[in-house]
């Protein structure tokens, strides 16, 4: 009787063991919603929160600036009171803002959304905040203004292809994972290296936090659906009011922060508004806006494909958005 229930014991410890192991530590779910510009991410998400009891955090690096309104598709009053939302006119035009102060605020929203049993839902198309709120911020010194202002005002003066030729010289590795046109990574790039004498390559990467369990989906439509969806948002912008936006914002110190400055369709106008004004120069300006945000809708696919392998796909030529809200809610439930 004794072998008999001491074996007993044994499998019992061997079975309570293995499920320690098998079993999971259960962690809080977060949703993200991403996508390229002008997919229909918005309307989506407000949608979901109101069936799931959901608050929204943006993931926009312009959505956080007061009176950068139109150009960045900003939601409207009556949009914030249907549903909270968060990360939104926060900080002032002439304030930093980069990727660390987004982790850090996200992540005490998220925790101030589920301490009231509500479900965040982080929605926006800034790939570079997303990673770093999933996989941990960046590696590297802190940024240091004096410094920083050094490097954007040679970027300025001797354009970003003379700042990455001098990045490929100091850290190819890292060069080659960026182009030319990635502005704020090229100055953020200089910046770790002329203050930690070290290669931004040579530091290890953060591990991905245990904290919450993250459900991503990306929202798209084809390239040429996409192309028409975002010709026709920017002539709705241009209606809208964007120049004269601009026009408010260089009054207030828009000129003073590249990083807004530099912004699609700030750029484009700011070069109008500084430029003769004229006609040829007007329908100059909207091609270009259009040109660059079909641009940047090219890119954020790449960056996903290549970067985010936990983000699920939905081509809502295939979906109604009804199908594709059940979709993403009947996988968050039984996830």
């Amino acid at each position: 009787m004794y072998d008999i229930a001491k074996k007993r014991a044994l499998r019992h410890s061997h079975r309570t063991l293995r499920q320690r192991v098998k079993e999971p530590v259960k962690r809080q779910k977060v949703l993200i919603l991403s996508g390229p510009t002008a997919a229909g991410k918005t309307s989506c998400s407000l949608s979901l929160a109101e069936k799931i009891g959901g608050e929204i955090i943006s993931a926009d690096s312009m959505q956080v600036y007061r009176g950068m309104d139109i150009g960045t598709a900003k939601v409207t009053l009556e949009e914030r009171t249907r549903v909270r939302h968060h990360l939104i006119d926060i900080v002032d035009i002439k304030d930093p803002f980069n990727v660390m102060t987004f982790y850090n605020k996200a992540h005490d929203a998220i925790k101030d959304i589920l301490s009231r049993d509500k479900v965040p839902i982080v929605v926006g198309g800034t790939g570079f905040y997303i990673h770093a709120l999933i996989y941990g911020p960046p590696c590297g010194p802190p940024s240091v203004a004096s410094v920083r202002k050094k490097i954007e005002d040679e970027m300025e003066k001797q354009g970003p292809e003379v700042l990455y030729e001098r990045l490929q010289m100091l850290d190819p590795d890292y060069a080659n994972t960026i182009t030319e046109r990635d502005r704020q990574k090229i100055v953020r790039a200089l910046e770790i290296i002329y203050l930690s004498n070290r290669k931004v390559s040579s530091f290890k990467a953060h591990k991905s936090p245990s904290d919450y369990l993250f459900n991503c989906w990306f929202l798209f439509f084809p390239k040429e659906i996409l192309d028409e969806r975002i010709n026709a948002r920017c002539e709705v912008m241009i209606n809208e009011g964007l120049i004269d936006e601009v026009k408010t914002l260089m009054q207030k110190g828009l000129l003073e922060n590249n990083s807004c400055a530099n912004a699609i369709g700030y750029r484009q106008a700011i070069e109008f508004l500084q430029g003769s004004q004229s006609e040829n120069e007007y329908k100059k300006f909207v091609e270009a806006f259009k040109a660059a945000s079909r641009q940047y809708a090219k890119r954020q696919f790449t960056w996903f494909r290549k970067k985010e392998p936990l983000f699920r796909c939905l081509n809502l030529q295939d979906f109604d958005i009804d199908r594709v809200q059940e979709i993403i809610l009947q996988d968050f439930e039984q996830s």
